[in-house]
């Protein structure tokens, strides 16, 4: 099918040359910090990069979740979720500095006489670590790519085959992902304080990222909304089912941050308790009352209106204060494993460079996103109530 019978949004344009000053800059303040403060870059540097890669993560199960639920909701999304799984070659790239700043992130890297480090030598060695990487990577883009090339078919016409693949492929593809995003959470975030460990971190970075991912997605559609083809299909009903799911997600978030909370205060071992009395001293319990308040309490309270989740610019306008909370939360999660190693309790502090790389980082996944977008019709033509939606007859949709 050609893709000429669909006009591309100016705003694409403006997207992609935002991020790229974006990116520049974040960039060069990365590079700044490299030279003036290497141990400090790396730091931020992993900040920065957990969390896009979270989002890049985090379009992939969203995908597979529209894929086995349906809706039009997951139709209408469809190309931004895909174009954001094609960034995940530039997210295994952007990796390479982190393996480079692996003995001064990680602890495990040097253990010295500690006994519980070198227990968990076996598994917490650099080659098995930058050998897990790749899988996890060789996974992901695996999946991105089946799913985008057999959403491609269905361009060419309705197959019913090409459909039940896609359906019966994501039903596998979430039991991979939440096993890949488990252990890469782990791998990543966790073992920067080796000495600590939760059941439950795997499914908190899981629902993060795709809390992280869904509001990015509500962004960019309602920032698109103004230009055909989105302004067709992008009708209050659909909002207002992107609305519900950033509700769900967010009662989501607070319950698994629930949920750790009490296992560790339930448990009050010594191995666990660490963790929050880290967070709760120093300037970080000021920051989880934030994430408390502006992370749930009020998301929650202004989703509970219709009218907020029917309205496009005010709900792109609170996805975009989501997104803002989401790199807090994280900072939260990591930041006091990342000043202190995890063995010693740390004063909440910011670094320059801590805007620099989540800035720079995002800016270079944003060009990347708005280039995949621009290769493929902004719409999934090949569904019958998207064509009904943009008002295309089949027999002109097949010129």
């Amino acid at each position: 099918m050609s893709t000429s019978i669909l006009p591309v949004p100016s705003s694409i344009g403006r997207l992609e040359r935002g991020a790229l000053y974006a990116a520049l800059l974040g960039i060069l303040g990365l590079a700044a910090g490299y030279f003036s403060n290497p141990a400090q870059f790396y730091r931020s540097y992993l900040f920065g990069y957990l969390f896009w890669t979270g989002v890049a993560v985090g379009c992939m199960s969203i995908l597979l979740i529209s894929h086995l639920t349906g809706g039009l909701w997951g139709l209408v999304t469809r190309r931004l979720l895909e174009a954001g799984t094609r960034t995940l070659p530039m997210m295994a790239v952007l990796f390479v500095p982190i393996a480079f700043g692996l003995s001064s992130l990680y602890t495990w890297t040097h253990p010295g006489d500690d006994p519980i480090l070198r227990h968990k030598a076996a598994f917490l060695n650099v080659p098995f670590f930058l050998g897990r990487t790749v899988f996890y990577f060789a996974v992901w883009i695996l999946v991105a790519s089946l799913l985008n090339r057999w959403s491609l078919e269905l361009d060419q016409g309705e197959s019913l085959r090409v459909s039940r693949r896609l359906r019966g492929a994501s039903g596998v593809g979430l039991v991979l992902m939440g096993l890949t995003i488990t252990f890469a959470a782990v791998d990543w975030a966790m073992s920067l304080s080796p000495h600590w460990f939760s059941t439950i971190y795997g499914i908190w970075f899981m629902v993060g990222q795709a809390l992280s991912a869904l509001a990015v997605v509500i962004v960019i559609a309602t920032f698109l909304a103004g230009e055909r083809p989105m302004s067709d299909v992008l009708r209050p009903g659909t909002l207002q089912d992107l609305g519900k799911l950033l509700f769900a997600f967010t009662m989501l978030w607070a319950y698994v941050h629930l949920s750790q909370f009490l296992i560790v205060w339930s448990g009050n071992l010594a191995e666990e308790t660490p963790f929050y009395l880290h967070r709760t001293q120093g300037g970080w319990q000021h920051l989880g009352t934030f994430l408390i308040v502006f992370h749930f309490a009020l998301p929650f309270l202004l989703l509970l209106s219709r009218d907020v989740k029917r309205n496009p610019r005010v709900l792109g306008t609170l996805a975009t204060w989501v997104i803002g909370v989401r790199v807090a939360d994280l900072y939260w999660i990591v930041g006091p494993d990342l000043l202190g190693h995890g063995h010693e309790a740390v004063p909440l502090s910011f670094h320059w460079l801590d805007v620099a790389a989540p800035l720079g980082l995002g800016g270079l996944w944003l060009v990347q996103f708005a280039r995949e977008l621009r290769r493929r019709p902004l719409l999934p033509l090949g569904e019958p109530e998207v064509m009904e939606l943009v008002e295309l007859q089949p027999e002109k949709a097949a010129r």
